[in-house]
């Protein structure tokens, strides 16, 4: 018996959209055509009011992480986020209505825009989650791979089932190449009607035998999902496997995609320049205080230097305010912890509000540096990792950045582990820099600075 098709995360995540905007949609109809004592003309302004109320849902519903499918599994997650984000949303649509528009409103359908529409949009992710608690909602995998290290298997295999994430797919069936008896006996066929995906973690394609080909083309026909483990664990993860079974440079990266995109290089550079400007601001406003500051709260120098490693190797000095003692590394290089002793009490304030990042600005108007990008690394720390881990070097391909997507995606790095995982998503960006992965960077970097969160 063939299994219903499965739907991915992707898929899932437009699915909640929809029923969102249905209920957000009819709720600002209700807002503009009951709420509002005066109906609104011409017809430009009404589109104009519907189109800027999705805008700002989205927004919202991207920097507050609505649309996390591990999040809207658990009821106790979802009843707090339809409240804050959508309570939010309806709000920000009330007040904004007063303050630009000085309206008056009919009292019964305010309540029910501002009440209902957290409501409805908190029902229907409860109807949702109970839908696919009903239906399958998990991927069956046969996990094929060429390689005897135990450790190993289970250490892949776990990443399939999911590490840290909801991966939606659940390893039911192994099979080793060199497990002839297994395809002879046709079990391997048989396993065709068991499983929705088959995942390779192959060294090297060319031992796939013409009978396992032919299997896996059959496979596909019948709706199947064929892929490789980089692939997989990119589509999910979000990152680049560095430390996978098939450690192919050209596998990983796929530097034949990477090529000059001008629109990418054009919002780059206006990007860089605006926020210059912008931050440049805020810089020269901040710099009074922090100064005053520092001769009481933090003796020594207001700045900090150091020499970083940047596009192409090449070194460049980066600026800071100085949030750590003044004689922190007299014992030798040592790379910042997230608690590290050697941060002072009003490096720490500094450091909660991303204030100590400030200077950099001097690095990005020099062109050493841009504001999306791997965060740039000193030598010392270069070198070592170039030893140990595979493709360091590769995160030189581009300018480094104030921010970037391991830096959003990924905790604050203390050790190696932390360095390879930063790593896969620097590989990531770099294999898939666009505009839209850009300004996903930009929003969740703002969540990050609002909320304090760890980077």
């Amino acid at each position: 018996m063939i299994r219903p098709r499965i739907l991915n995360a992707i898929e899932r995540k437009v699915i909640i959209l929809l029923g969102d905007l249905f209920i957000i949609i009819s709720s600002l109809n209700v807002f503009l055509n009951d709420a509002l004592d005066e109906k609104v003309e011409p017809l430009s302004y009404r589109i104009g009011f519907y189109v800027a109320g999705v805008l700002l849902y989205l927004f919202l519903s991207y920097i507050l992480d609505f649309y996390n499918l591990e999040k809207s599994i658990k009821r106790r997650i979802v009843f707090k986020q339809s409240f804050y984000i959508v309570g939010s949303f309806v709000l920000l649509i009330f007040i904004g209505t007063v303050i630009f528009f000085d309206a008056s409103f009919w009292r019964i359908p305010l309540i029910v825009f501002l009440v209902l529409t957290p409501f409805g949009v908190f029902m229907w992710r409860i109807f949702f989650r109970s839908l696919f608690n009903i239906i399958p909602a998990t991927k069956n995998v046969l996990y094929i791979h060429d390689y005897s290290d135990k450790k190993s298997q289970e250490k892949f295999i776990g990443l399939i089932d999911g590490v840290g994430i909801q991966t939606y797919y659940k390893t039911k069936l192994t099979f080793s190449l060199d497990n002839i008896q297994f395809l002879q006996k046709g079990k391997f066929i048989d396993a065709l009607d068991k499983v929705d995906s088959f995942v390779l973690n192959l060294q090297n394609y060319d031992k796939l035998s013409l009978e396992l080909e032919n299997i896996l083309l059959n496979a596909i026909l019948r709706g199947k999902e064929v892929i490789s483990f980089t692939s997989f664990y990119e589509n999910i993860y979000e990152a680049l496997p560095i430390e996978s079974h098939n450690d192919s440079f050209y596998e990983i990266m796929q530097l034949k995609n990477l090529k000059i995109r001008y629109f990418q290089e054009i919002f780059t550079f206006i990007v860089n320049w605006v926020l210059v400007l912008l931050v440049g601001i805020v810089f020269i406003l901040v710099l009074p205080f922090v100064f005053v500051l520092n001769l009481f709260l933090n003796k020594g120098p207001l700045f900090y230097k150091q020499k970083r490693v940047g596009q192409y190797g090449k070194e460049f000095t980066i600026y800071k305010f100085r949030s750590m003692v003044v004689d922190a590394e007299k014992s030798g290089a040592k790379m910042a912890t997230k608690n590290d002793s050697r941060i002072t009490a009003f490096g720490k304030t500094l450091r909660v509000f991303r204030l100590d990042e400030l200077p950099q600005i001097i690095s990005v108007a020099k062109g050493d540096m841009q504001f999306i990008g791997p965060r740039p690394e000193r030598k010392v720390f270069v070198d070592q990792l170039n030893k140990i881990i595979p493709f360091y070097n590769a995160r030189h391909l581009i300018k480094p950045g104030i921010t970037g997507w391991a830096q959003v995606k990924y905790k604050y790095g203390e050790n190696l582990e932390d360095s390879i995982k930063k790593l896969e998503y620097d590989l990531y960006y770099i294999k898939n820099k666009s505009i839209m992965l850009d300004i996903r960077i930009v929003f969740k970097t703002i969540t990050t600075v609002l909320f304090s969160r760890g980077i």
